[in-house]
């Protein structure tokens, strides 16, 4: 009679065992299916999607050469390769701050160009950034007076190298400051 009690409980604790390992192994499935798909997702195509009907700035407008054709086309994004991180000083203490950025320019040739020529904008980029503090990047004013003033030393730059101005905006897509 002790020895089928003890049969019995150790059946029952062996599909306790199985039921759970079951679970852990359709959590982990599910998981990894969710990164797989969430990879999928986030490797495609480094171009971001052109958008139809996109309004420039006025500043952008101001801006504009006047010598530049009108069939020129509708706005391109060039995107980054890399994302920008770089420390900024503070009143209270140093930051991290992580930008990620997108060159808009017109037309494909100027998209060839700014592809073409990454590393002096990736250069330039830098050089801006590390001007700015922590107290401009905490409000909204300093994010755009930071942008501003990369758009403005990218078009300089580039202007140095090709003769014209192929980057109309520089976008910052995604920013993190810690």
């Amino acid at each position: 009679m002790a020895e089928e009690e003890s049969d019995l409980t150790l059946e029952e604790e062996q599909g306790k065992g199985g039921n759970k390992m079951m679970l852990i192994i359709i959590i982990v499935a599910v998981v990894l299916i969710g990164a797989g798909a969430a990879f999928f997702l986030l490797s495609g195509d480094d171009e971001a999607p052109v958008a139809e009907g996109e309004q420039t700035t006025e500043e952008s407008v101001a801006d504009a050469e006047p010598s530049q054709p009108a069939e020129m086309g509708n706005a391109k994004y060039v995107t980054m390769p890399r994302p920008f991180t770089f420390n900024v000083p503070g009143t209270t203490r140093d930051r991290l701050v992580q930008i990620r950025v997108q060159l808009m320019v017109r037309g494909d040739n100027n998209q060839e160009l700014a592809q073409k020529h990454i590393p002096l904008i990736e250069g330039t980029l830098l050089k801006a950034f590390s001007t700015a503090t922590a107290d401009d990047l905490a409000t909204t004013a300093g994010k755009d007076a930071l942008k501003l003033k990369a758009a403005k030393d990218v078009q300089k730059a580039v202007i140095d190298i090709t003769g014209s101005k192929i980057v109309e905006e520089v976008l910052f897509t995604g920013f993190v400051m810690q």
